[in-house]
């Protein structure tokens, strides 16, 4: 029930984060706004939860998960709220910080629960089941919000959000318990020690990253410009483009069991199968983009299965912070790790709204503005490619797994 629980506020809370993706088409209009202020409303939602890693960490030991799920539900409820009745681009920025805010208190803390309650055999496959069942929210964002929105309306879609996560604040807070054994507190100068110790570990730089080039391209796509692609640049109805959300979240859960058998089996193969999934994301994007559009359906079909990929994908960097450093860091650890995508996707999603206004300045976006605005997905591809090949080697070496180079022989100098 604990962790039940738990991976319900971490869905509601994908949902919420998830939620301003869906209607972007409709925000242009409501406030006016340009696709460059658009993003900017979900990268100032991703830089908020990923500067709030390390000091959430923090509260998490101090006051444990159950006031850290329930307070984070909470102020991303309010955030809803205030989303509902907004109607200009300030109050819709405010709402979209909130909503950043408490859904950086969520994940970590229901990790935690995973780690009180679970034994430590079954904590790396329980983890990822944490994460892939969570993105079962972004259904509730790509159908019921959408349905809402087309329906009723802008302040009714928010509105039931927002008392949704009113619900979870209450059931978390009922339900939730922080568990035996809490460590203490670790003092300020240790807890500096730990961040500098885990930064410099090059296990960890590997971890983000890995966490860098899977996370960046499906949490572009699912939580700003995927449905505004599938819809004016493939020329999808609203809701076949809603379907195919759906799909990207199913194949999240379906496949974040496997990457973790995988990785589990061969733990020193772990970077080839990062790299493996990149390369299919690559090469789906490449088709994508090559061909006219409208794309064929099924090529669409392809993309959404590629890129949904790099949802379990990214949870691989959480296990290279596990194993590279001591349980007294792995939480530092593990929040290093956790910027990474999350600062590659909000590079992403306002890179891509520069490239949509310069070509689309009166805001009605065209198959060949979006067409072009994808392929600044190269440049952060290539930038997490070459981290995590430098990092490999340098955590290879630091762990003695490197190959040892071969001596000359005698015969060999003559």
């Amino acid at each position: 029930m604990l962790w039940t629980t738990g991976v319900l506020a971490y869905g509601v809370a994908v949902l919420h984060r998830t939620s301003f993706g869906v209607v972007g088409l409709d925000a242009v209009h409501r406030f006016d706004a340009s696709a460059g202020i658009l993003a900017s409303f979900t990268v100032l939602q991703l830089l908020v939860y990923a500067s709030l890693q390390v000091p959430v960490g923090l509260m998490l030991d101090r006051v444990g998960p159950r006031r850290m799920v329930a307070g984070g539900a909470l102020l991303m409820a309010a955030g809803q709220g205030l989303m509902a009745v907004s109607t200009d681009i300030g109050t819709a920025v405010a709402a979209r910080v909130m909503v950043g805010a408490g859904d950086a208190m969520t994940f970590i803390s229901v990790l935690g629960i995973v780690v009180t309650w679970f034994p430590a055999r079954y904590v790396p496959v329980v983890t990822q089941l944490t994460g892939q069942l969570g993105q079962l929210g972004q259904i509730l964002s790509a159908i019921p919000l959408v349905a809402l929105l087309h329906g009723p309306g802008w302040g009714t879609a928010f509105g039931s959000a927002a008392a949704l996560g009113v619900l979870i604040a209450v059931l978390a807070f009922a339900v939730l318990r922080n568990g035996p054994g809490r460590a203490d507190v670790p003092t300020l100068r240790e807890t500096g020690t730990n961040l500098v110790a885990a930064w410099r570990h090059p296990g960890t730089r590997l971890g983000l990253w890995t966490h860098f080039v899977t996370q960046f391209p499906s949490h572009t796509f699912a939580l700003m410009w995927g449905y505004p692609y599938l819809v004016s640049g493939q020329g999808m109805r609203p809701a076949a483009a809603s379907t195919l959300l759906t799909v990207f979240v199913l194949v999240n859960v379906v496949a974040g069991p496997f990457i973790g058998r995988m990785v589990a089996r061969y733990p020193l193969r772990r970077s080839w199968l990062v790299l493996g999934i990149v390369g299919l994301n690559m090469a789906a994007w490449a088709a994508v983009l090559a061909w006219p559009p409208p794309a064929p359906a099924w090529l669409l079909v392809v993309l959404v299965l590629c890129v949904a990929l790099g949802g379990p994908g990214s949870m691989i960097g959480f296990d290279y912070a596990r194993t590279f450093n001591p349980p007294g860091r792995v939480g530092t650890a593990t929040g290093i790790v956790n910027v990474g995508g999350f600062f590659a996707s909000l590079v992403t999603i306002l890179l891509i709204g520069i490239v949509l206004d310069a070509m689309s300045p009166d805001g009605d976006f065209t198959p060949e503005a979006f067409r072009v605005a994808w392929t600044v997905q190269i440049v952060i591809w290539a930038i997490g490619i070459t981290g995590v090949l430098r990092n490999r080697a340098l955590a290879r070496r630091q762990a003695g797994l490197a190959k040892p180079a071969r001596r000359r022989t005698r015969r060999s100098r003559r």
